[in-house]
Order: structure tokens, then C-alpha cells, then sequence
């Protein structure tokens, strides 16, 4: 398998190189930029037939003092984002049309950021990260192929800042609610004997966060090396990030959230009779990220470009926990206390021999990921050809440390009691072709081979042997139709299929099967003096699709499963109108219809056919607004709102598992000072969050178990769910300096 997804590889790949220019000579071509070349192939354009958004530095700059990305995104269409510490420092999580973060395939500068065995992406590991970033595209649905694997929901397509020509330094500082604050320097030498270029970052963030506990200390850098000239680019780029944050992942049961909403059950410490004592102080996550990615981009000709982009991401850190006797034994009924779970002998020192034990452990994790990416693209007046190839390897080690155990006595120091590693390896291929027909209609094409191997040996808590080898070869086509009906306005249509592997935890619960879906884009794109809009419908059909079950395992963790069939059908509307001089208005909305279809659910133990379902995490109304008033150049005040309804946390449409609907606002001001002497500018923002004091969850879980033991005979099932409070109103200010 791996020797065929190589050979693929580099056959593709000489096709590709050995492809003839056209001879004719075009009067005019697009302009390519050497910025542009090593994104060029991966993210869309006014021409492209699919769902997308671009934001820019300078739009995300008036709320970026200190909050993730997902955070800064959230007025965009279709797009739901939560902070388990309830402030927007921490961890973060976004979704995009119902689908969660191991669903919306993030690249940076071309390079896969997801995790390669949990899917996931996670913005903790790179705070400030916003400082570094230049702008953003988010394409909605399947969008088109990129580096990593297939999108379900969206992909995210971050470019980091360009090389600037000129130099400068800025200090920036800024201040809020629950002790926040966030300190970062940049710098830039500007261009160095016409071809070099310098610049760097440094950050820190701190919070207490909303919810109790909730803190973050979060510090990252940012490292740029360029050189350029007339058809060369390169780029060397470190960077990365040390999070450490107090635990909040828990949420908390509706009874705790009436009577406290900032409560945080993380690290508690009861004595034998249930009398809570404390909390202990290092139940934390505690985790280091750094990245080094290297880019070559070079200009052929007038009409061929490629680019080469190396990668190695280096993580390492775990999470800390207490396992406390007396809360596992009567709540939580959780394996974790267990002499069996950690693995050590039981301890026949007494008349009646322990085999449970109060404890403190550490689960790491150690891995490292490697990429190379290919590019190479051809542009003339009528014709765009993009061709994009990856190779990568993922190593991740995973064990469990034991700390200390209160009935232990002389175990040994630093004991392991479970140990595993993964390793995923992949290839993929992907070709792109866009063709202007004939002056008015565009076609475009778009096939991709990706081929992985994922292997897994060793054992899991519990423990219990985890083994796995799987491997998978995917195909995954798109096309579209993108039609001009003047100058100004464009109607497209496309289709696109796409395929994707389970993720480690999948594995860990069951034997499933690779998730695919069939992505149908109806769109309309108007640009003309005063306004920008599109509208467009979606149909996602899947088949396989892993979805949550309710049922946990045995270590807690919720368990998803393949469903026959489930579909997503909507419309989503984004339009700016430059309303006056001064004035500007962004309104959006999405309207959908998310459903499992012929859905099965095991009830008191009889499997129910409950018909079609709505499926989870999926609101049927989601809107934005966006009112900003410019009354100067340097003087802008903006109003943002976002309205999200209400969802189920579960498939089987129980009313325990609703997550209400919310309505909350923001308001950002920005004010740019220009002395004539000592600095180049001093900008001061303000940021009030939910300034109507909204009391609100953005997100939750839900769960259920087959009670057998009360009523001997009989099976009950029982559901339970839990929140994720956010915030009231709150506020972030901070000044930058710029030399």
C-alpha cells in the first residue's frame, strides 16, 4: 500500500512537470505574487464553485487582544464557537455547519495543523497565534482539496504574515475581566540588501477565566527568515507555544448550573463521608508545541510556478488529575482508583487486601509529525492548473505515569501503567483545473488520491491491549460550473465527494468503518461599488458517518458509532454594504435542516426505531451582524451580534439534551493616534464582550446508561447531560505601540 501511494505520488508528480506550455502568448496574465504561490493551489477565488469566506489581518485586528481564533471567527456564517473556561482564553473549539473542530481541515501556509490521530486542532498550543496571521479563508462544505484529510464541515486555510519592505517594532499590552492580560513584542527589519527579511514575536496571555479555576498562562513566538528577488521566494518559519491551563473540560449538571454557574468540579478532594476539602492545585494540562516549517516558491516563466514546503512539529506535555477515592466510588464510578487500572499488585500488607487507592497520575503525550508538500501551477488568461502532492509521517507516543497513590506504600517512582504508540503515515495527489469556456462560463476539476496507513500497538488505561492496522485509499472528485452574468455577478454549482478515516478514539471503542459524504453547492456572488454578497444552498449527504451514541466507555469517554444514512440541507446568506462614508453593514445568516435518517436507539433494552432524528450539535438558525461606523480614518466603532438556536446535545431528540438558544453582543472600538514625532503610531481598542450580560452555555454533552442493578431485571435507561457556561459581560483593553 505504501509503495503504490508513493509511486502515485511521483508519477502524478512527473506528469505534472513534464505538461507543455502553451505556446500562444497571452497579451495580459494575472498578476502572481510569490506570496501567493505556495497558497495558490489550495485556496479558492471568485471563480472557484465553492462556499467560502476570506478574513483579514486588519479585520481581525480590532478584537485581537488576547482571544483564540475560533473566537475572533465567530460572527462568520454557519460558524459556532465555545470556550471551556468561559472567556475565550484557554481551549477553544469551533464548528462549522454542525461539524466539530476533527471535522474542519486547518492548514497553515499549506501545511495540515490537525492532529493526525485525534483529528482535532487545538489553538491552545499556539496562543496569540492572530498576531502572526495574515488572513484567513474559510471554505464551507467539502471546499476544495487541500494538504491533510478531507473536509466534512469546512477548511481553514491560515497564511502567516508576509515580509514587510519597511522596518518596525510594536509593543503591544492589553488588560480585561478575570485578571486577563496579554503582553507580546514584534518586530521586522524590513528588507536587508534588497533581499532579506527579519521578524519575530513574543506573547504571553494570562487569565483566572470565568469558570472557577479556569486559568491560563499561555506563551508562544513566532519566527520568520525571508529572502527574496525577482523569481524567488523562501521562507523559514519557528514557531510554537507552552500552554498550561487549569482543567475546565468537565461542565457541569443542570442542578450545579442553576445554583453555580462558575463552579468547576475539576480537582476535587472529599474526605471519606463526602465532605468536599479542596481541590487539588496541579490538575492541570500542561503541553509544549513548536513547529518549524520551510518554503521554497519559484517562478518559472510567465505562466509556471511551483512551490516545496517542508515541516516537522515537535509536541510534548500531559494532563494532570486527582483520583479521588471517595468521589470515583460514589459519582464518577470510574476504573481509575483500581489497583487493575494502574496496573500494580494488590497490597496484602492487610487483614482485608487493598485493591483501590486514592492516587495522582500524568497521561502524556510525546509525538512528532513530518510533511513535505509539492506544488505546481500554470496560469494564462483562460486557463488555471494547480497541481498539489503530500507525503507524511506521525509518531505519537502515549503513556501514564503514576504520581503517587495514597495506599501504594514503596510502589516505584514515576511507574507507567499503560504505554502505547501510534503511527500514521499517508500520501495524497490532488489536480485542479479551472477553464474559462468561453468568456462567460467557468469549469472546474478537481481529483484526489490520498492513500494512509494508521498502526497502533501497546495498551490503553485500563488496561487492555489496543492494536491497530488499518489502511485506506480514497478518491475523492469534485467538479463545478461557474457561471458570469455580468461583471459583477457569478452563479456556481458544484459537486464534491469526500472520504475520511475514524479517528484513535473511534478505534479505541469499536471497529468502525471510513465516513463519506456527497457535498451539492448551489451559489450567487454579487461585487459591485457599495456591496458585496453570496447566498448559496448545500446538500451533504453521508453514509457511515460516526456520530455520538450517548453511551460512555470505560474510561468516560463518549462513544460515537457509523449510522446508515444522515443528510444536512441549508442556505446561508453573507453580504457588506457600504451603506454611507462612514458606515458598514455585514449581515449574515444560515438557515439548515440537520438530520439522522431511519435512526435506531436502544431503549430500557429494546432497540426503538425512532425515524428521522436531528443530529447532534446541529442548530437549524444561525445569524450574524456586523454595524461598523468609520467617522474618520483613524476612528472606528463596531457592533456585533450573533444569534445561535437551539440545538440538541444528542441524536434521539431528547428534550434533556437541548442546549437553549442565544443571543449575544459585542462592542469594539479602535482609535489610531499618528504623532509627528517619537512613534509611528499608537492604536488603543476596547472590546466589551456580551454587553447585554446574556446568561448562556454554547456548549454541552449528553449521555445515557442502561441501569440494571436498581430493579433486578430489569433495564432503565438513564440520561444525563452537561454545560458549558460562558461568560457575561466582560471586557478586553490594550494599546500597541508601532517604532
Amino acid at each position: 500500500m505504501k509503495i503504490q501511494v508513493l509511486l502515485s505520488f511521483i508519477l502524478l508528480s512527473s506528469l505534472a512537470l513534464t505538461a507543455q506550455t502553451k505556446e500562444k502568448v497571452k497579451d495580459s496574465l494575472p498578476l502572481i505574487t510569490l506570496e501567493e504561490v505556495q497558497l495558490i493551489g489550495i485556496r479558492a477565488n471568485e471563480d472557484t464553485p465553492v462556499t467560502f469566506s476570506n478574513i483579514t489581518k486588519r479585520e481581525l485586528a480590532p478584537r485581537n487582544l488576547g482571544q483564540d481564533i475560533p473566537i475572533l471567527l465567530n460572527y462568520l456564517p454557519a460558524v459556532v464557537t465555545t470556550s471551556d473556561a468561559g472567556a475565550g482564553i484557554g481551549y477553544t473549539g469551533i464548528r462549522v455547519r454542525g461539524s466539530d473542530a476533527t471535522r474542519v481541515n486547518v492548514t497553515i501556509n499549506g501545511i495540515p495543523y490537525n492532529d493526525s490521530e485525534s483529528q482535532g486542532t487545538f489553538w491552545v498550543n499556539l496562543p496569540d497565534f492572530t498576531s502572526s496571521v495574515d488572513q484567513i479563508q474559510l471554505q464551507r462544505g467539502v471546499g476544495t482539496s487541500t494538504n491533510g484529510s478531507a473536509a466534512f464541515g469546512a477548511s481553514l486555510n491560515l497564511e502567516t504574515s508576509a515580509s514587510v519592505s519597511k522596518p518596525f517594532a510594536a509593543f503591544s499590552a492589553s488588560i480585561g475581566s478575570f485578571n486577563s492580560s496579554k503582553k507580546s513584542v514584534q518586530f521586522s527589519t524590513g528588507q536587508l540588501k534588497d533581499h532579506f527579511t527579519f521578524s519575530g514575536r513574543l506573547s504571553q496571555i494570562q487569565s483566572d477565566g470565568y469558570v472557577d479555576r479556569a486559568s491560563s498562562n499561555l506563551k508562544s513566538y513566532f519566527f520568520q527568515g525571508t529572502f527574496q528577488d525577482e523569481n524567488t521566494l523562501i521562507k523559514a518559519l519557528f514557531f510554537g507555544g507552552h500552554e498550561v491551563t487549569y482543567q475546565s473540560w468537565f461542565g457541569l449538571d443542570a442542578v450545579t448550573l442553576e445554583k453555580d454557574r462558575r463552579s468547576n468540579p475539576a480537582g476535587a478532594i472529599y474526605d471519606l463521608t463526602g465532605n468536599l476539602t479542596g481541590f487539588y492545585e496541579n490538575q492541570v494540562d500542561d503541553y509544549t508545541q513548536d513547529h518549524f516549517q520551510f518554503h521554497w516558491n519559484e517562478k518559472i516563466d510567465a505562466f509556471w510556478n511551483f512551490s516545496v514546503g517542508l515541516n516537522y512539529t515537535y509536541g510534548r506535555g500531559f494532563y494532570e488529575e486527582y483520583n479521588d477515592l471517595w468521589y470515583t466510588k460514589n459519582i464518577s464510578f470510574g476504573p481509575e482508583i483500581s489497583y487493575e487500572y494502574l496496573q500494580i499488585s494488590t497490597n496484602n500488607t492487610f487483614e482485608n487486601p487493598v485493591n483501590e487507592t486514592e492516587n495522582s497520575s500524568q497521561k502524556w503525550l510525546d509525538n512528532q509529525y513530518y510533511v513535505f508538500t509539492l506544488g505546481l501551477n500554470y496560469q494564462d488568461e483562460d486557463t488555471t492548473l494547480n497541481f498539489g502532492g503530500l507525503a507524511s509521517r506521525y509518531v505519537g507516543d502515549h503513556f501514564g505515569v503514576l504520581l503517587w497513590g495514597q495506599q501504594i506504600g514503596a510502589s516505584l517512582p514515576n511507574h507507567r501503567f499503560y504505554e502505547n504508540q501510534g503511527i500514521k503515515t499517508e500520501g495524497s495527489f490532488f489536480a485542479k483545473l479551472t477553464h474559462n469556456l468561453n468568456g462567460v462560463w467557468n469549469a472546474f476539476l478537481d481529483l484526489q488520491i490520498r492513500g494512509l496507513n494508521y498502526n497502533v500497538r501497546g495498551e490503553i488505561a485500563g488496561p487492555s491491549n489496543f492494536e491497530v492496522s488499518d489502511q485506506f485509499l480514497f478518491f475523492n472528485p469534485k467538479a463545478g460550473l461557474t457561471y458570469a452574468l455580468s461583471d459583477s455577478q457569478k452563479f456556481y454549482f458544484s459537486y464534491a465527494k469526500a472520504q475520511r478515516e475514524p479517528n484513535r478514539t473511534d478505534y479505541e471503542n469499536g471497529t468502525p468503518k471510513p465516513e463519506k459524504l456527497n457535498d451539492f453547492e448551489l451559489g450567487w456572488r454579487i461585487k459591485k461599488q457599495g456591496i458585496k454578497a453570496q447566498a448559496n444552498v448545500y446538500w451533504m449527504d453521508y453514509k457511515d458517518q460516526l456520530v455520538l451514541t450517548g453511551a460512555l466507555d470505560a474510561v468516560g469517554a463518549p462513544i460515537r458509532q457509523n449510522v446508515g444514512q444522515s443528510r444536512r440541507i441549508g442556505i446561508e446568506v453573507e453580504a457588506q454594504w457600504q451603506l454611507l462614508d462612514q458606515f458598514i453593514w455585514k449581515p449574515n445568516f444560515a438557515l439548515s435542516n440537520n438530520q439522522n435518517l431511519d435512526f435506531y436507539f436502544k431503549r430500557d433494552g429494546v432497540l426503538t426505531p425512532l425515524n428521522n432524528t436531528n443530529l447532534a450539535y446541529s442548530p437549524k438558525f444561525i445569524a450574524g451582524n456586523v454595524f461598523i461606523y468609520a467617522p474618520t480614518t483613524n476612528f472606528q466603532i463596531g457592533l456585533l451580534s450573533k444569534y445561535v438556536g437551539e440545538q440538541y446535545m444528542g441524536n434521539i431528540d431528547s428534550e434533556n439534551s437541548l442546549l437553549d438558544a442565544y443571543f449575544v453582543s459585542d462592542i469594539s472600538a479602535v482609535w489610531t493616534w499618528q504623532p509627528k514625532y517619537g512613534f509611528e503610531s499608537i492604536q488603543w481598542s476596547v472590546l466589551i464582550n456580551n454587553v447585554f450580560n446574556a446568561q448562556y452555555e454554547s456548549n454541552g454533552y449528553f449521555y445515557t446508561y442502561d441501569d440494571s442493578w436498581s430493579d433486578p431485571g430489569q433495564i432503565t435507561t438513564i440520561e444525563g447531560s452537561g454545560y458549558y457556561p460562558q461568560a457575561g459581560i466582560n471586557f478586553l483593553t490594550g494599546v500597541t505601540v508601532r517604532f
